[in-house]
């Protein structure tokens, strides 16, 4: 390799940084400029990686949590010699259409191995990698899969509170290729983080069952001697960096100002004449360059090994992998649904839809026993989406394909993405709907990656009952399907149930929910079309008799009430129509045609759902009929809160009447 001071190149990371943040006029310096020489020495001297190829399999992956500090990891990409991160996008830093946006995008950049921001999202993001990185290897053996899950980590990430749902979970599943290196700068937005935060991050680690030390995080020999005491442990590791914040610069260095803007011209100039770097924006030495680019391609060598290693697996378990790993399902999937759905019109399941939810899932494992990959933040009982066949995943049971998160819904939805972006499996987590609240940044930041993870929620109205308000989800169907590329799902029956599944698992490039009732539903459908009529978001379930005067629209459990209502109706001689709409988003992404086919002419129409009405205009109209929830819900038994509530046929019925009298 040739030989370039380490001081040098990790200038090569702070000049570019400080010359695009500047450029920009906007963005964080300061960790770029202090983390510099962490980022030099585990690239240079640990990480296993191809810049020719940054996406093959058993690469190390390398995850700033701390994406604010983007620019740093978009001058790795540049120096070590990724050809689609060229000097110009750096320049373009933080602008429209660029591949340098203000926080790393793994849809947009090549070598992003998840999005980050949201602080404390990417460390618990490495932890569902390292999961996977762990279960993959017990499966296919230590010569196919075996890497480490780096993350560098701010002062932010570990005062966010999923910070310690993810650190608790590496934990206790000893986690042990899971290394972070903790930029302890101090620093904040508001100033010293002593201001508001006195936690001892090393005895809080060590207490959750991880290595744990403090070095000085601008000694290149102290960061390399750690890295190779952390990847020799048995536990995973933390390794608090102390560093200054804006390394370099003559009045800002340790201070909030180096956080985040701009340096500005005087203080750039300083930093460059003390860090000993040329003033001439974005330039970096031929020979540190040629030094980085060899950095890029050493690990050619280990890629190709790795490869000759992969040829010599059977024929039927490299096809295996490698279907995995491209997120693409078994044909036994869609036939055992198939089947299951017509053993369901022999003998139909008059249960509730978490119960028919976990019939499907006995079968959905038998067809994809090690790849389906099931979760729960603690409701197992409750949630029902363990499978007979499951074995619960511990350090010791690597290959258990059921997961017991503890009371995290947080960790358990971030970690899910970090499963599904490390590849090789399709893991849904369950919780009750009302505790995506608790979820909610993970769950955004899978529709905005794409990632094809199924959230199971359960005890999805006030049917739940008794449980009360506190339970009982009223606006969290609207607010989930406001979410772009959110898809939700609440089906009114065991046939539903299962084509929704089937749905959520072939959608690959975003997450699903699957609301699920706790109370018992009666089997509505009685025909299984080769086209599975949820895929369209809504259909007809029951048809008028002649031209539809009224259509009655509704999801889950209030198809039922719909059903009632329209033999009610057509008893007394109003022709109306039943549409059950299982995703009420999905129905309004079809093309208009589609859609107008669906809503039809009616002149009355009317949705039903326990929930509020938000979204629904867009069905019936700022005139239509909403028989739902006005306000949030009571303690008591299920029948009774919904005659309550007024969200019964007869309620129906009778508002029908008024419109058409």
């Amino acid at each position: 390799m040739t030989q370039v001071d380490h001081v040098r190149m990790a200038n090569a990371i702070r000049g570019l940084a400080m010359d695009a943040v500047e450029k920009a006029k906007s963005g964080h310096p300061g960790l770029p400029m202090g983390a510099a020489d962490m980022a030099t020495v585990l690239f240079t001297q640990f990480l296993k990686f191809d810049a020719a190829n940054l996406a093959w399999p058993d690469r190390d992956r390398f995850v700033l949590s701390a994406g604010h500090g983007s620019m740093l990891l978009y001058a790795l990409l540049y120096l070590t010699g990724d050809k689609e991160m060229t000097l110009d996008q750096i320049k373009r830093f933080r602008q429209v259409d660029s591949i340098t946006p203000g926080h790393p995008e793994n849809f947009r950049t090549k070598g992003i191995e998840t999005t980050t921001g949201p602080l404390g999202q990417g460390i618990a993001t490495a932890v569902g990698m390292a999961l996977a990185e762990k279960m993959l290897a017990a499966e296919f053996g230590k010569k196919i899969v075996d890497h480490h899950t780096y993350v560098l980590c701010s002062d932010g990430d570990l005062m966010e509170g999923i910070s310690q749902e993810a650190i608790a979970l590496a934990g206790v599943w000893r986690l042990n290729k899971m290394i972070v290196l903790y930029d302890d700068n101090g620093i904040s937005i508001d100033g010293p983080t002593s201001i508001s935060d006195s936690v001892d991050q090393i005895k809080r680690f060590k207490s959750a069952g991880w290595a744990a030390e403090l070095i000085d995080g601008q000694d290149q020999a102290a960061i390399a001697a750690a890295i190779a005491r952390a990847q020799k442990s048995n536990k995973p590791s933390l390794i608090a960096c102390k560093t200054t914040i804006g390394y370099g610069a003559p009045t800002r260095a340790g201070t909030a100002k180096a956080h985040g803007e701009a340096l500005g011209a005087e203080e750039l100039k300083g930093a460059k004449e003390n860090l000993g770097i040329s003033l001439e924006p974005f330039s970096v030495p031929d020979d540190v360059l040629k030094a980085w680019r060899e950095v890029g391609s050493r690990g050619a060598a280990a890629r190709t090994e790795w490869e000759a290693r992969f040829a010599e697996l059977g024929p039927r378990k490299r096809a295996e992998f490698e279907r995995r790993l491209r997120h693409e399902r078994p044909a036994s999937l869609a036939k055992a649904i198939r089947d299951f759905k017509k053993k369901l019109l022999d003998s139909p399941l008059n249960i509730a839809t978490r119960k028919s939810s976990e019939a499907v899932i006995d079968v959905i494992a038998e067809a994809m026993p090690m790849e389906f990959l099931a979760g729960s933040a603690d409701l197992t009982g409750s949630t029902n989406n363990k499978a007979k066949s499951a074995v619960g995943f511990s350090a010791k049971v690597p290959k258990g394909r059921f997961i017991h998160y503890g009371i995290r819904e947080h960790g358990m939805c971030a970690a899910m993405n970090g499963i599904f972006l490390h590849g090789g499996f399709a893991p849904n987590g369950a919780t009750f709907l009302v505790f995506t609240d608790y979820a909610r940044p993970a769950m955004r930041l899978a529709a905005l990656m794409g990632t094809g993870v199924v959230y199971v929620m359960t005890h999805d109205s006030i049917g739940l009952g008794e449980d009360g308000p506190t339970h009982q989800p009223v606006e969290h169907l609207s607010s989930l399907r406001a979410i772009p590329n959110m898809r939700v799902f609440r089906p009114c029956d065991a046939v539903e149930v299962a084509e929704c599944w089937e749905l959520a698992l072939n959608r690959t490039n975003g997450p699903t929910v699957l609301a699920l009732s706790r109370q018992n539903l009666p089997q509505l459908r009685t025909s299984v079309p080769a086209d599975n009529p949820c895929s369209h978001g809504a259909y007809e379930l029951v048809a008028a008799q002649g031209d539809a005067k009224v259509s009655l629209f509704a999801s889950g459990s209030e198809v039922e009430i719909a059903v009632a209502a329209q033999k009610d109706l057509a008893g007394r001689g109003i022709a109306t129509r039943v549409v059950s709409v299982p995703s009420l988003e999905l129905l309004l992404s079809q093309p208009e045609d589609k859609q107008k086919a669906v809503v039809g002419n009616a002149l009355v129409k009317v949705a039903i759902e326990a929930a509020v009405r938000w979204g629904w205009d867009a069905v019936i109209g700022h005139d239509g009929v909403f028989i739902g929830m006005h306000s949030f819900g009571e303690s008591g038994p299920a029948k009774d809160l919904y005659k309550h509530f007024g969200i019964t046929a007869e309620a129906t019925v009778n508002a029908v009447l008024k419109r058409v009298s």
